[in-house]
């Protein structure tokens, strides 16, 4: 993990951090000290409600704030004053955590996010980690924390990460990006379910019965979602549905997916889970002599830059990381204009791009197979 923009001796101030198991809010019983998640329980509401009503903070009913506070007193909770401290302090930062490999989706979108934050008037403070590690995490959003970041966002596509950000006491509002439901945070999302399905009734719309998908990790909630959509729309026109091939996003795994399906040589269309693996699939079908899109429809998801130029050029789907960043900014403000009125922004979908990797499905070339003399 990498932090830039650190306070000086930040790691020896006192911050209030509690892990719960990582699966939602509220956290188990209280097993010693009470802390924030124990009062969430209790009066049956969020943690950034308890937050705001500690910190005195306008939007909470006057009923919900006399039940968190009889939680308190029940369970004879005392807020670290540190960070109470922190909560109520202005600094006009927000905390940017990216946790995974730096790709073109999540990159593009901590850039346009950037880009908004510094236009509506607030630095960055950011940490990053190549792999997303629960414990790193943790000590990333306590350092944050401790800089007094007034909001603290996590573009990370893995669920566990998801998971751990629930289970923490921050003090401040908490924003994912996530394709999933994340209890208890606040959540931005492209819709890839949608996408998926009209990924998937592209390909059907042409002419195909036979179309396998190639899914990315099975941690990845897009990848999940993705391959949710496929199966439905499959679905729905009574066409059969193969188990995926689980690749890792990269060229390579999409490559290795390639080999299985023209080994097969049943598929007249494929839906890759990403650009980069569908990099891999054409190169695949050029290795073994078929035409795409003749012999195999390909079609992809995110529109990087380079689709445009693969051979043949790629179908895909095009996601506005830009505008996925802007609207992260965007629920950021309005969790700390209002936080228990702050609504999740409707999912973006999708665009279909067509270009020429897709086509209506052609007799195929017999596949002569070498074999040995019997």
């Amino acid at each position: 993990m990498t932090d830039t923009d650190a306070a000086p001796g930040a790691d020896a101030a006192e911050a209030s951090v509690s892990a719960g198991s990582g699966g939602g809010d509220p956290a188990p019983e209280p097993t010693g000290v009470p802390t924030m998640f124990d009062v969430a329980r209790r009066a049956g509401v969020s943690h950034q409600t308890v937050s705001r009503v500690l910190n005195d903070l306008t939007g909470v009913a006057a009923s919900t704030k006399l039940r968190v506070e009889q939680a308190i007193a029940e369970l004879s909770y005392t807020p670290s004053p540190a960070a109470r401290a922190m909560a109520t302090r202005r600094s006009g930062s927000i905390g940017l955590i990216q946790a995974g490999r730096p790709d073109y989706g999540p990159s593009n979108a901590a850039l346009g996010f950037n880009e908004a934050a510094h236009e509506a008037g607030y630095t960055v403070t950011q940490a990053s980690m190549r792999s997303l590690d629960p414990e790193v995490l943790r000590q990333a959003v306590h350092r944050l924390a401790l800089q007094r970041v007034e909001a603290i966002v996590l573009i990370s596509g893995e669920r566990e990460g998801v998971g751990v950000l629930a289970g923490i006491d921050a003090g401040v509002p908490l924003v994912v990006v996530a394709s999933e439901p994340t209890p208890g945070l606040h959540r931005v999302a492209m819709d890839q379910y949608t996408g998926a399905r009209v990924a998937t009734e592209h390909l059907i719309s042409l002419g195909h019965r036979e179309i396998r998908h190639v899914a990315g990790p099975a941690d990845s909630m897009d990848a999940a979602e993705r391959r949710r959509g496929w199966t439905d729309a499959m679905r729905d026109h009574g066409l059969d549905v193969h188990e995926p091939i689980v690749g890792d996003w990269l060229a390579a795994s999409g490559n290795a997916a390639g080999d299985v399906l023209l080994d097969e040589g049943i598929a007249t269309a494929v839906f890759v889970g990403n650009d980069q693996m569908s990099l891999g699939v054409l190169h695949a079908a050029h290795e073994a002599g078929v035409r795409v899109p003749d012999d195999l429809s390909v079609i992809g998801f995110d529109d990087i830059p380079e689709a445009a130029y693969f051979s043949p050029a790629l179908t895909t789907m095009r996601q506005d990381f830009e505008l996925l960043g802007r609207d992260i900014v965007a629920t950021v403000l309005d969790a700390l204009r209002d936080e228990p009125t702050a609504a999740d922004r409707p999912a973006r979908v999708p665009e279909l791009v067509v270009r020429s990797s897709t086509a209506r499905p052609r007799a195929r070339r017999p596949v002569v197979a070498a074999t040995a003399a019997e």
